[in-house]
């Protein structure tokens, strides 16, 4: 796996590039290691306020790709309704969507708004994110149109909005 640092509004991001990985043709659904947000339980930061790591005994598919749980009743929730608990622009940074990027996450980088998972690179990234959520989500959401099918490493200039 290769970083690459990206200056972006005085943050510094850490992308990276997928070549050669399970990501070759599409890149809508940030995964980590073998699954959605690296593993970890979309349904828990609804539930438990927190986030948890999900367990190889239950899993699902979902967007051509494996989401972990921590129980079988997150997992099956998630199976109701996975519009409801996956996190917002494939699971890739809201802050980086926001400027035109497909950025990692961290776990505990992470924020619900009306009932939606955002995501974020870190506690610092997270921190600017909340000094103005609507404008990110909103700045984000228009880009992601642009960005979902393209492969992170093809993403090299922000948008300026």
């Amino acid at each position: 796996m290769t970083f690459i640092k990206s200056a972006l509004t005085g943050i510094v991001l850490t992308t990276c590039l997928f070549a050669g990985s399970a990501y070759a043709d599409e890149i809508t659904t940030y995964v980590s290691g073998d699954a959605a947000i690296g593993g970890t339980d979309p349904v828990a930061y609804f539930t438990l306020g927190k986030p948890v790591a999900g367990s190889d005994k239950f899993t699902t598919t979902y967007d051509d790709v494996t989401w972990k749980f921590s129980s079988a009743e997150n997992r099956d929730m998630f199976v109701a309704n996975p519009a409801k608990y996956a996190p917002q622009y494939g699971g890739f940074c809201a802050f980086g969507a926001a400027m035109g990027f497909k950025v990692p996450v961290v776990p505990e980088a992470w924020k619900i708004v009306d009932g939606k998972l955002y995501l974020n690179n870190s506690p610092a990234v997270q921190k600017r994110f909340e000094g103005d959520v609507a404008g990110y989500i909103n700045n984000a959401t228009l880009n992601w149109e642009i960005i979902k099918d393209k492969k992170p490493e093809d993403l090299k200039e922000p948008i300026i909005r």
